[in-house]
């Protein structure tokens, strides 16, 4: 007899089975005596950290189950949900061809080729009968085949999409493939799926996009059905009312109806003109973090826009980056323009001999990039191919690193606080192209490990998704709406100082390598401003907002006392617009409710008789009051955020 050992959330059964035929995992489970109904029954098995289906057979002694509860649950619904909408979308429309559809943060897609545009009723049609097949509880059953048969399989549907992947596999050296058969569809993919379909009930399509074959716009555009899906209705209906929140949130319908930018497709794509309100929140921003790193030592540095095309084969970006890069010439000499501030940032190091007495040194540039992105991908603010970083770059010795590190995680944690979010940490790790030797890899990774480990923070590991030339430690956000934003990074780099010969005299003479720190707090200029703008549905603090009162007047008899007003509120640093239009008074206060004004300021004849303004902040009444007390009730909001240890 052989013993299996279950693993469930609280104990560990031995479980015997004899000798010979593997168990499956739905049959150990059965026999560790798990649930076969409800939240904590089986959906799939973990073992040695791979998912398998519950009909796969375990090979390993110790195996655990997924269930809905466990993070993994909700994607193999999702993409179990995924095959289902293809099921449905192939038995109505049989021309259509099937492209690749994944389980992503919030739902699932499929890409299709459907000779006409799929529209709202077809939506609806669709729906219907994925209702039909979740009643139905189609098992999903898994088999292999060769490569060769899979291609003469899909090559005899006339499914392209699926010979090409077929055979970009078999390039890669793959000699088996799996399918996934869910009722009348067959699917290519690795899997694993839920036991049958009958979990998907809890669902709903969403929308209809264009995506190209592949991400390239030279291949064919399909069209991609999003849609999402919980175990509960309950957490459906939930997540539906977050989706019309965020709706309401969008940054690109309150930038525009905010009048802080516009974007233009005469112009070009994601190339954001910004209006004098959007142009002030930025400056407020840029100006209030600038002053941040001159607290904390940091030198504000700047550089040119265009550099040599042979300083970013030097620095491995021509190699590892081209595709994102833009390049002109200056008299027949090849040019690029700038993706990133590090090569700048090193040139000011090398400018004169550094001894270990001057590290570390930080730089930090509110620096203009460009990046090649795909038109596909172009979203608002948050994806641009124009943006400015608040890049700084830190030289330090070896011996240095760790603390740095901790002391650009405490600003991280500074900055974020003060706008209200909450974040989560990851370290990526080495990618399959990089530069830099083993030793230097591991060297940083270990240093980005300390810090995060001396923060306390709980941080997950995201296996190769590191910069090419260093790990990363990568900072996401959580906005009001508990969605994740990626901005804040820490870049540890061992390589780039080496390849343009960077040093510093040590205190035992001998000349030496620095490390070279690459962060960001904010990361993208742009995008920040954008998760701002959706996590305060354009209504920010006092602090941040680019109009901070309006007066508005009742009779153009008030006209002369909003004017004194709005003069002194001015020069006391208060920014304030004056509505002296002969308009009604409701119609005004509308307008600026709708503008975000947080302090609106009416003047009719009984202020102008007792020199009061009367004031409403967000709403509500709060009286009739004198310059110097109004001053001093929007004082303690008005006050930029400060942190104890400055």
């Amino acid at each position: 007899m052989s013993i299996y050992r279950v693993l469930k959330a609280d104990q560990s059964v031995a479980v015997e089975w004899p000798d010979g035929q593997p168990p499956n995992a739905g049959e150990l489970f059965r026999l560790a005596g798990c649930p076969l109904n409800g939240p904590t029954r089986p959906l799939a098995a973990r073992q040695n950290g791979v998912l398998l289906d519950l009909a796969s057979p375990v090979t390993d002694a110790e195996i655990s189950p997924v269930t809905a509860q466990d993070p993994e649950g909700l994607d193999l619904l999702r993409h179990s949900v995924a095959h289902v909408m293809a099921e449905a979308v192939t038995r109505i429309f049989p021309a259509v061809k099937v492209a690749i559809g994944p389980a992503i943060e919030d739902g699932f897609y499929y890409d299709f080729d459907n000779p006409e545009p799929f529209t709202p009723s077809d939506l609806d049609k669709i729906a219907e009968l994925m209702k039909s097949i979740c009643q139905e509880a189609q098992p999903f059953t898994r088999w292999e085949s060769s490569v060769a048969e899979a291609i003469s399989y899909f090559k005899d549907k006339g499914e392209v999409y699926k010979v090409e992947l077929i055979e970009d596999l078999a390039a890669a050296g793959e000699t088996t493939v799996s399918f996934y058969q869910c009722g009348s569809f067959v699917d290519l993919c690795r899997g694993p799926h839920i036991p049958d379909s009958s979990f998907g009930g809890s669902f709903r399509l969403l929308s209809v996009a264009g995506a190209y074959w592949r991400g390239d716009s030279n291949r064919p555009m399909l069209q991609r059905i999003y849609g999402t899906a919980f175990f509960t209705r309950k957490e459906l209906v939930a997540h539906l009312a977050l989706l019309e929140e965020a709706k309401k949130r969008d940054h690109r319908r309150l930038g525009k109806e905010l009048e802080l930018f516009s974007l233009h497709e005469e112009i070009g794509g994601g190339l954001v003109v910004w209006h004098p309100k959007g142009a002030l929140l930025r400056s407020i921003l840029e100006n209030f973090e600038r002053d941040e790193h001159l607290k904390r030592g940091y030198q504000v540095v700047m550089g040119p826009q265009i550099l040599k095309a042979e300083l970013w084969r030097k620095s491995g970006h021509l190699d590892y980056y081209r595709e994102n890069m833009y390049f002109t010439e200056v008299e027949e000499q090849p040019y690029a323009i700038k993706p990133m501030n590090c090569l700048t940032h090193m040139f000011i190091y090398r400018s004169r001999v550094r001894s270990f007495r001057d590290l570390p040194l930080r730089f930090f540039e509110l620096g203009t990039v460009q990046r090649q992105e795909k038109s596909g991908v172009l979203h608002g603010l948050t994806r641009v191919r124009q943006f400015t970083q608040d890049d700084a770059h830190i030289f330090c010795a070896p011996n240095q690193v760790q603390d740095e590190i901790q002391n650009v995680l405490e600003l991280v944690k500074d900055m974020m606080e003060c706008f209200g979010f909450n974040f989560e940490m990851e370290l990526s790790t080495r990618p399959e192209k990089s530069i830099g030797t083993d030793a230097d890899w591991d060297l940083a990774t270990g240093a980005l490990t300390a810090a995060l480990k001396a923060t306390g923070r709980v941080y997950e590991i995201n296996a190769g998704d590191g910069a090419f030339y260093g790990p990363k430690i990568d900072v996401k956000l959580k906005d009001a709406l508990g969605r994740r934003w990626q901005c804040a990074t820490i870049q540890c780099d061992f390589t780039l100082p080496e390849r343009f010969d960077l040093n510093y005299v040590d205190s035992d003479n001998q000349r030496k390598r620095p490390v070279m720190l690459h962060r960001t707090v904010f990361g993208s200029l742009e995008r920040f401003i954008g998760v701002l703008i959706e996590h305060f549905a354009g209504a920010f603090p006092l602090w941040l907002a680019p109009v901070q009162a309006i007066i508005v007047t009742v009779t153009s008899r008030a006209d002369e006392l909003a004017a004194s007003f709005s003069q002194s509120l001015r020069r006391g640093g208060l920014r304030v617009e004056l509505d002296l239009r002969n308009e009604k008074l409701g119609f005004k206060i509308r307008e600026a409710q709708l503008a975000k004004i947080p302090y609106i300021l009416v003047i009719g004849d009984k202020e102008v008789q007792d020199g009061v303004v009367s004031v409403r902040r967000r709403g509500q009444e709060l009286g009739a009051m004198g310059l110097e007390e109004l001053v001093a009730a929007m004082e303690p909001e008005t006050r930029l955020p400060t942190f104890d240890r400055f």
